[in-house]
C-alpha cells in the first residue's frame, strides 16, 4: 500500500469582523470578531486535510504561533502510521515533554492541538473518501477505541466499558443511520437573541425563525437582570408555552449570584441555564444544579472546558444535566469521543456548542456519530445552529425542518474558500486593510 506522507502544514490567522453588527454579543463577550487558526495539511501526491480552531479575534496570532511549534510532530509522518496509531500520535502531539508544559491539554496549546488534529481526520475521511460522521459510524468498535487516549478517565470509563456500549450500540445502528439521512438531526438556534441587539432586532429574527420551522431557542443573559426579564418574557410570548427556551450567561455570575439570578429568570420555564459561572469551577456547577433542580431548570455547559478530566469531574460531580462538546476547544475527534463515551456511562445528554466560524460544520458529525453508533437516543437531544459566515466554507452546513441533514461530501467539512481565507486573513487581508484603515 503506498503512503501518504505529509510535506506540509501551513495555518493563516482569518478573521470576521463581527463585532460591527453586534453578532455573537453576550455577557462575557460583548464584542467578538469570530476568527479561526486555520491549518492545511498537504500529502505528497497532493491530498490535503483542512483545519481549525475557533477564537474570538485578539489573540489568535497565538494560536497560530502554537500550531506552527506542533507542526515539527506532524511533518514527514504518514497519513496511514499515524491513523494505524492514533492514540499514540495524540499522546505525541498532548504529551512531549516540554510543550506540554504551556498546557497540559488546555488553554492554547490545547486549541492548536485540536486544529491540527482536525486536519488530520478531515485527511484521513477524505482519503477513504467519506463524510467525518461515516468513516466513525463504519469504524470497527476496536479501531475506534485505540483512537481514544484514556489516561486519567479509567476511574470513570475503562476501555473494556467504552468498548461495550459500541458493541452494545450496534443493535439498531444502521436503522439510525437511514433514520439520519431522512430526517436529520434536530437543532436549536441562537441566532435571534445576542445580547448586542435590539429589541426589534430580536423580535423580527425570532418571528422569521419560528415561520422557518424552529421550535427551540436560546437568549444571552447575565448582563442586566431587569433586561433579562424583559428580553426573557419577549422571547416567551413569541415562541409560546410549548416550544423551548434555553438562556446562557457565558461565566458571568459568581455561584450564589447565578442561583439569585436564574431563580428569577424561571417564570420563563428555561430548560437549562448555560455556563452560569466559570468554566472550572465544577463544584460551584455541582451547587448551582442542585439548587435549580426544584424549578425543573439543568445546567449545560463544555463549550469552554479545556478537555476529558474536566468533563469526567462534571459528570461525577453530578454538575450538569447537559453536556455540551465543542470541537475545537478539545483535542479534536480523539477527545470528544472519550466525552460522548463518558457522557453516555453516565446517562447525561449531549447537546453539542457551535456557531462561530466552521463550529456548526464540524459538530454536526461528532452529533450524528453518537446518536447512530453510542446514544440511540433524541430523549432531550439537539445541536446549537447559528446562522454565520457558512457562506465561507467549501461544503457548508445545511439546515432543513430546523434539523442538521447529514453531509455527504468526503471530509470534516472543514474547508474554506481560498477567497475567503485571503481577503480575511489578518491583518493584511483586504476586508482589514480597508478597516485598519479606517
Amino acid at each position: 500500500m503506498l503512503k501518504r506522507k505529509i510535506i506540509n502544514l501551513s495555518v493563516s490567522d482569518v478573521r470576521f469582523p463581527t463585532s460591527l453588527e453586534q453578532h455573537g454579543s453576550d455577557a462575557m463577550h460583548p464584542d467578538p470578531d469570530y476568527s479561526v487558526a486555520y491549518a492545511v495539511i498537504e500529502t505528497q501526491g497532493g491530498l490535503k486535510g483542512y483545519g481549525l480552531t475557533f477564537t474570538l479575534g485578539k489573540g489568535t496570532e497565538i494560536v497560530v504561533c502554537a500550531v506552527k511549534a506542533l507542526s515539527a510532530f506532524v511533518i514527514g509522518k504518514h497519513l496511514e502510521d499515524i491513523v494505524d496509531d492514533f492514540r499514540g500520535f495524540y499522546r505525541l502531539l498532548t504529551s512531549d515533554g516540554q510543550m506540554r508544559w504551556i498546557g497540559p491539554e488546555k488553554g492554547v496549546i490545547q486549541l492548536a492541538t485540536a486544529a491540527v488534529l482536525n486536519a488530520v481526520w478531515d485527511l484521513w475521511a477524505r482519503a477513504e473518501g467519506k463524510p467525518l460522521w461515516k468513516l466513525l459510524v463504519d469504524m470497527d468498535p476496536e479501531k475506534l477505541i485505540s483512537c481514544i487516549e484514556f489516561r486519567y478517565i479509567t476511574d470513570a470509563l475503562t476501555e473494556k466499558e467504552a468498548l461495550d456500549i459500541l458493541l452494545r450500540a450496534q443493535d439498531g445502528k444502521r436503522k439510525r443511520e437511514e433514520q439520519m439521512l431522512q430526517e436529520g438531526y434536530p437543532a436549536y438556534t441562537t441566532s435571534c437573541a445576542w445580547i448586542g441587539y435590539s429589541d426589534e432586532q430580536l423580535k423580527e429574527l425570532c418571528m422569521k425563525a419560528l415561520n422557518d420551522g424552529w421550535t427551540r431557542f436560546k437568549v444571552k443573559v447575565g448582563a442586566d437582570l431587569q433586561d433579562d426579564i424583559r428580553r426573557c418574557s419577549l422571547i416567551r410570548k413569541m415562541i409560546g408555552p410549548d416550544n423551548v427556551l434555553m438562556i446562557d450567561a457565558n461565566q458571568r455570575w459568581d455561584v450564589a449570584e447565578a442561583i439569585e439570578w436564574v431563580s428569577r429568570l424561571a417564570e420563563f420555564k428555561p430548560l437549562w441555564i448555560e455556563e452560569p459561572t466559570s468554566p472550572d469551577d465544577i463544584l460551584g456547577h455541582a451547587a448551582i444544579a442542585k439548587a435549580l433542580a426544584p424549578l425543573g431548570i439543568g445546567v449545560a455547559t463544555g463549550e469552554q472546558c479545556h478537555n476529558r478530566v474536566m468533563f469526567k469531574q462534571l459528570l461525577q460531580a453530578s454538575a450538569l444535566q447537559f453536556v455540551q462538546i465543542d470541537s475545537c476547544r478539545l483535542g479534536s475527534v480523539n477527545e470528544n469521543l472519550s466525552v460522548l463515551l463518558l457522557a453516555h456511562k453516565f446517562g447525561v445528554p449531549v447537546c453539542p456548542h457551535a456557531g462561530g466560524v466552521g463550529l456548526c460544520e464540524l459538530v454536526q458529525h461528532l452529533i450524528l456519530f453518537d446518536y447512530i453508533s453510542v446514544s440511540g437516543s433524541l430523549e432531550n437531544r439537539m445541536c446549537e445552529y447559528v446562522d454565520h459566515l457558512h457562506e465561507h466554507f467549501t461544503n457548508p452546513v445545511i439546515i432543513t425542518n430546523a434539523s442538521y441533514v447529514p453531509p455527504k461530501d468526503p471530509g470534516y467539512s472543514s474547508e474554506m474558500k481560498d477567497d475567503s481565507v485571503k481577503s480575511h486573513g489578518y491583518p493584511d487581508g483586504e476586508v482589514w486593510q480597508k478597516l485598519l484603515a479606517s
